[in-house]
């Protein structure tokens, strides 16, 4: 029972921080690190992910469908679909690549918390900067634009940097809105995390147990509550206010943690 709640108090921590620019794997494993929590074969993490991908697919349904039934007729829908599938590829390419590595050697609290600082600054300096946004239309950017987010979101795979800080920060040096750059992660969130769930389940799933299974059921239950309501808040609030609290959010929570490991291991 002990196991159940932390899990799911660790999908709400996920699905309140996967499309904010702070890290929910960065939180995620800090948390759980500091709970003393295991998963087997580090799965647990990357699994409930799925909660946070059927948020976004109930918010964004009816747009997709309508891009969807669109797509013989349209040119502007499939340029849309051909650009996700570019942003997709490399994070997919190199994911396959570096699954092992990334999972054994970068799930590492001290990376996290020092990403997790590095990322803070990195928000402050971006929301001080004069940028012009020339694209509004998170549907039509440019294929090339479409491709160099897909490569900037490959620096995430670095716990604590963020993968929806750093596409839409990505996005946003190129000329997209602020509200575009969020919602175009929003986007490319849902191949992207769905490739890299079904990746860990196909390497993994021999080795998980029913009491494995339970508790990512409800990790995955919490995050989707949380991550549906984050959804639906987040794109005005930063079309407001920009990243500034999260930079400092960031910075908080890495110094923290890095205090915690100190003093805790």
């Amino acid at each position: 029972m002990s196991q159940i709640i932390e899990a799911l108090f660790l999908g709400l921590i996920e699905g309140l921080t996967e499309f904010l620019p702070v890290s929910s794997t960065g939180h995620l494993l800090l948390v759980g690190h500091f709970l003393g929590f295991e998963s087997t074969g580090k799965t647990f993490e990357v699994l409930i992910q799925l909660g946070a991908i059927l948020a976004i697919l109930s918010v964004y349904f009816n747009k997709l469908w309508s891009i969807a039934k669109a797509l013989p007729h349209d040119p502007m829908a499939r340029h849309f679909v051909i650009g996700m599938l570019v942003a997709f590829l490399p994070a997919a390419l190199i994911g396959a690549v570096l699954h092992g590595f990334i999972k054994e050697v970068l799930f590492d609290p001290w990376i996290v918390c020092v990403t997790l600082i590095v990322g803070g600054f990195v928000l402050l300096a971006i929301d001080r900067m004069p940028l012009e946004a020339t694209k509004t239309d998170a549907t039509q950017f440019p294929l090339s634009m479409y491709f160099k987010i897909g490569l900037i979101q490959c620096v995430a795979m670095v716990p604590g940097v963020s993968r929806s800080g750093a596409t839409i920060v990505g996005a946003m040096l190129m000329g997209a809105s602020k509200r575009a750059a969020a919602e175009f992660s929003f986007f490319l969130a849902m191949p992207t995390m769905a490739g890299a769930f079904t990746y860990d389940l196909l390497k993994n799933y021999k080795i998980l147990s029913a009491n494995d299974a339970a508790i990512i059921v409800a990790g995955f239950i919490s995050a989707f509550v949380a991550a549906l309501v984050v959804v639906k808040m987040l794109l005005d609030y930063v079309s407001r206010h920009g990243f500034t609290p999260f930079a400092y959010w960031r910075i908080l929570v890495g110094a923290a943690g890095l205090a915690g490991l100190m003093v805790y291991g």
